[in-house]
């Protein structure tokens, strides 16, 4: 009876942590996409050239979106915040001072909603198994 508790708990993780996805309105989020993140991380979620190398002010350019960037590395929090509150903001608040991010903070510009629609618009151009990488980095809720 033991051997089974682990393989619940294991398969209970993805699957709460997919909460933040229900009912959002991904065409929305393309478009709201299009409308505040395409400019910098691309039409087709491509990202900027080089995203990986630093300008000479030390800022990285936006990184790619698709399943080349690293975006589904992330947990739903991170990826929230980072959108909500910039880059620097989001690693401020988890200790990690002085990072010179060009990610600007869209909390006076975008609601929560459509934050999550933006980011359940880019979670649904990832394959099965991006996703499913991505929802287990996520806590169980």
């Amino acid at each position: 009876m033991r051997c089974f508790i682990p393989i619940l708990l294991s398969l209970a993780a993805p699957a709460s942590a997919d909460h933040n996805w229900d009912h959002r309105d991904i065409v929305a989020g393309q478009t709201l996409y299009a409308d505040n993140c395409a400019s910098c991380h691309g039409a087709n979620l491509e990202g900027q050239p080089n995203w990986r190398t630093p300008d000479a002010d030390g800022i990285l350019p936006a990184p790619p979106h698709d399943a080349t960037g690293h975006t589904w590395h992330h947990d739903d929090e991170l990826l929230f915040e980072y959108t909500k509150f910039g880059g620097a903001g989001a690693l401020e608040v988890r200790g990690v001072t002085g990072f010179n991010s060009g990610m600007p903070a869209f909390g006076e510009t975008l609601t929560d909603d459509e934050i999550w629609d933006i980011l359940a618009y880019i979670r649904s151009t990832w394959s099965t198994r991006e996703r499913e990488v991505q929802a287990s980095r996520n806590p169980p809720h």
